[in-house]
């Protein structure tokens, strides 16, 4: 496990792929200014069954999480992030689809747990299925920000969110999955586009989240070869793992295809899938 802050060597991997990233946060201007007020120290979100976080990092900074322990048994956490934006409503009006039921009932019927990254503005559309996606006990929720803008920027053309917003972004997530009923959320934040920076770390401190990142990218987004998909994963995978992909057919049209090679693979070798919680829960034993 890597508690440190690693900017160079995560964002050096991102820009394999992440440049086609921005197609999931798009050329709108600053995020709604509706925002959730929040108490000066208290997190946003609830703590309600307690799921595992890392120590704050120096200054009490976010601490950040990458992949499981190398040296333990041989399990892997895949992740799916639920991307929408701010101001990407009127797309969904017109019938884009920022969402994949397909791909969640897929990992259903083949018993994989996993982690999913929503977008409060995702959970805002789609209510019914981010209320699904909470109830289920195969999966858990963690924030994705509401609008899935930059907090670090530049980053791969995403608007950016303003310093003094970034934890009132955060929060309003928080609030929109509340709305929608969600109940297995964890506090657990992805940055949008993976970037980050000092400023941004000390700016959700008070939210109390670990910031979870990845050591293997997909390459599944606006990807058209599952194949391609997949021999990424599974080249990549090592003991403890952390898997990003996507949730969002518009964006990821292939992603439940190559989850059906990937999975019986891995199994095969003898993965075991587990949740982010749980990685983070066996680095601490």
């Amino acid at each position: 496990m890597t508690h440190s802050v690693r900017k160079s060597t995560a964002l050096t991997v991102l820009g394999v792929v992440l440049g086609s990233l921005a197609g999931c946060g798009g050329p709108d201007g600053p995020p709604a200014t509706g925002r959730t007020p929040v108490a000066a120290h208290a997190p946003s979100h609830a703590a309600s069954a307690a799921p595992p976080t890392l120590a704050p990092g120096p200054g009490a900074r976010t601490p950040v999480f990458e992949r499981g322990t190398r040296a333990g048994e041989k399990v892997v956490a895949l992740t799916f992030d639920a991307d929408m934006t701010a101001d990407e409503g009127p797309r969904a009006a017109a019938g884009e689809r920022f969402d994949n039921p397909g791909l969640i009932g897929l990992l259903r019927r083949l018993d994989v747990p996993a982690t999913v990254f929503m977008t409060g503005r995702w959970a805002d559309e789609y209510p019914a299925q981010a209320r699904s996606i909470g109830a289920d006990p195969l999966f858990e929720v963690g924030n994705h920000s509401y609008s899935h803008y930059a907090f670090k920027s530049p980053c791969y053309g995403l608007p950016a969110v303003a310093k003094d917003g970034m934890r009132a972004d955060t929060a309003r997530a928080f609030a929109s999955f509340r709305k929608a009923g969600v109940r297995n959320t964890v506090p657990y934040f992805r940055f949008p586009g993976g970037c980050y920076d000092d400023a941004s770390l000390r700016a959700l401190a008070p939210e109390k989240v670990t910031a979870v990142q990845w050591d293997v990218i997909s390459g599944d987004a606006f990807a058209t070869d599952p194949d391609a998909v997949a021999e990424q994963v599974l080249e990549g995978v090592k003991p403890g793992s952390l898997v990003v992909m996507h949730c969002t057919r518009s964006a990821a049209p292939v992603t439940d295809e190559a989850v059906e090679r990937i999975v019986p693979e891995l199994r095969e070798r003898g993965y075991r899938f587990v949740k982010v919680s749980d990685l983070i829960r066996a680095t601490q034993r």
